[in-house]
């Protein structure tokens, strides 16, 4: 087990990073306010099932393998940069139902929950948190390594549900609100899959490759 005061400065550090909105708030904001609150809740368990992805791989090794492999990592950046875009697209392709309709047409809870896994799963800079931050927080004086790395994931994705649920909740308070709006319903889809296409550029121009050894 990592030691108490290492446990409470990694959780101060990963809380500081987590409540800066990237790709992952930025998905769950846009499910939420489409959906409401438990579209947005839904996402954020996915997101973070997509986060153990990452955990188990820090535990485990295979952060390393991803970092080291410039082929590997341009592959799994690549294949998120596209999902991303794939979803922007479906999403602006989707005609707005009117504002009479009984029934809106919405996305199953399953759908959001594999689309919050895959986004998260295929984020490379997820991969390169654990595989650079994390580690600064064990001491392999304590024991197991892998059981260290376990307990401050752990940690991480506590806090980033707790964050993250926060996000998705006031963003579906909001959404009620807006979806009360005829001008957003109007724009509603253009922005909803203007922000997943984002999504899909930046992540496909952000960062460089990892070097090779």
């Amino acid at each position: 087990m990592p030691e108490p005061h290492a446990i409470a400065l990694f959780a101060a550090a990963a809380l500081a990073l987590l409540v800066i909105p990237g790709p992952s708030v930025l998905y769950i904001v846009t499910r939420s306010i489409e959906q409401g609150r438990t579209a947005g809740l839904v996402s954020v368990l996915g997101v973070h099932a997509g986060t153990l992805f990452h955990v188990g791989a820090a535990a485990f090794g295979l952060s390393a393998i991803l970092v080291r492999s410039a082929a590997l990592y341009t592959a799994v950046k690549w294949a998120g940069a596209a999902y991303l875009v794939v979803l922007g697209v479906r999403r602006l392709a989707t005609r707005a139902a009117e504002p009479t309709a009984v029934a809106v047409a919405r996305t199953p809870l399953r759908t959001l929950f594999r689309d919050g896994v895959v986004v998260n799963a295929l984020n490379p800079k997820t991969a390169l948190f654990f595989f650079a931050f994390l580690p600064q927080f064990v001491d392999h004086r304590r024991g197991s390594v892998t059981s260290q790395v376990l307990v401050l994931g752990a940690v991480f994705v506590a806090l980033g549900m707790l964050s993250d649920g926060t996000y998705a909740l006031t963003a579906a308070h909001l959404g009620s609100w807006l979806k009360r709006s005829r001008a957003f319903r109007a724009v509603e889809r253009y922005v909803a899959g203007g922000i997943f296409v984002t999504l899909g550029v930046t992540a496909a121009l952000a960062g460089s490759k990892p070097s090779r050894d």
